[in-house]
């Protein structure tokens, strides 16, 4: 199908995008965290056509989205307080939380768990698209399975053309966060986080008194592993090349990297480093002492990154907390937690 380019200034984009998704077709959706692919969340044909457009895995469970958080008691039962006091902190926003699941969502959508994860998100013209869709939108993030992350229109144009899957791409400009939402499962005894994003532990904790790391955050989990939430189990965020983490401090770390640097390898550094890699044409993605534009321009500079030419990249990852601690995770992940300690 011919795929229509949408602005969110436009009239009746809103509209449009809703009515198609009502439709069943797939539309990619502007969020403050990343580009969604889009689809009906309670029509299993629709949700199907999310996996077979971005080749994911059946057990990788979806995320829905819902417009306001009072919608939760819609699609979710036996609702604790804990998730009624994050709603008021942080939706709308990038968290997302995984909750008992009503019978109502279907089990294609859940990748038959007892649970759901969901979240309200900031963009507001995509908050618009799902109130006038009158349904929950299961939307994970719009890039071909393991690849690079959305961050814009043009990212999702270019996996997958004007003649592929999408029946339309809704542009809002370049996503804000930049990485995946915090996913926080409430199911169990306590709090544990799954996956972090752009609200940090320390914000979760403040709230909730206490929280759990899973495994899957650290290290690479196994194949046969049942997960509650996207982004635990499979290599994600990756681009085609290696990618090796190299930790340490800025002069041991290019100390090491120009050491093994080959041809057809590249660096991908903070903004303060690219003097130290003179001579190694270094992609810089963002300031070590900002992180919040490490996140915003990590899932852009990976793609650029993502060339048949290049073999080995070796990148700088953040250390601390906060959105730091979220584009330390998807740099490992993408790395296949293939980390080296230069010093």
């Amino acid at each position: 199908m011919k795929t229509l380019l949408l602005h969110e200034n436009e009239p009746n984009t809103a509209e449009i995008a809703a009515q198609l998704l009502r439709e069943g077709k797939l539309v990619a959706l502007p969020t403050e965290t990343v580009y969604g692919l889009g689809a009906d969340g309670l029509n299993e044909e629709a949700v199907k056509n999310i996996f077979l457009a971005k080749g994911r895995p059946q057990d990788n469970p979806l995320i829905i989205h819902i417009a306001k958080a009072e919608d939760m008691v819609l699609w979710c039962r036996d609702i604790p307080e804990a998730a009624w006091l994050l709603a008021e902190r942080f939706w709308p926003g990038p968290l997302t939380m995984v909750l008992p699941v009503k019978e109502t969502v279907p089990k294609r959508t859940t990748a038959n768990l007892d649970t759901v994860a969901v979240r309200c998100p900031q963009t507001k013209i995509t908050r618009e698209i799902i109130r006038l869709a009158g349904r929950p939108i299961a939307a994970p993030s719009a890039n071909l399975s393991g690849k690079p992350s959305t961050t814009s229109a043009g990212h999702v144009l270019h996996d997958y053309g004007m003649d592929g899957p999408l029946a339309a791409i809704v542009d809002a400009g370049p996503c804000r966060v930049g990485v995946e939402s915090t996913i926080v499962d409430l199911t169990g005894e306590r709090p544990r986080l799954l996956r972090p994003g752009g609200i940090g532990p320390e914000e979760l904790k403040a709230v909730l008194g206490e929280l759990e790391v899973d495994k899957a955050v650290t290290a690479q989990i196994s194949a046969d592993s049942v997960v509650r939430a996207p982004g635990m189990k499979y290599k994600h965020y990756a681009p085609s090349a290696q990618v090796i983490v190299v930790e340490g401090t800025r002069e041991a770390a290019a100390g090491y990297i120009r050491a093994h640097f080959k041809e057809n390898d590249a660096v991908l550094c903070f903004e303060e480093e690219l003097p130290l890699y003179e001579g190694y044409a270094p992609t810089a993605y963002g300031r070590e002492n900002d992180p919040e534009t490490l996140s915003a321009g990590l899932f852009a500079a990976l793609r650029k990154l993502d060339r048949g030419d290049i073999a080995t990249i070796y990148a700088r990852c953040p250390m601390g907390g906060g959105v730091a601690y979220a584009v330390q995770n998807r740099l490992r992940k993408a790395a296949g937690f293939v980390c080296v300690n230069a010093e």
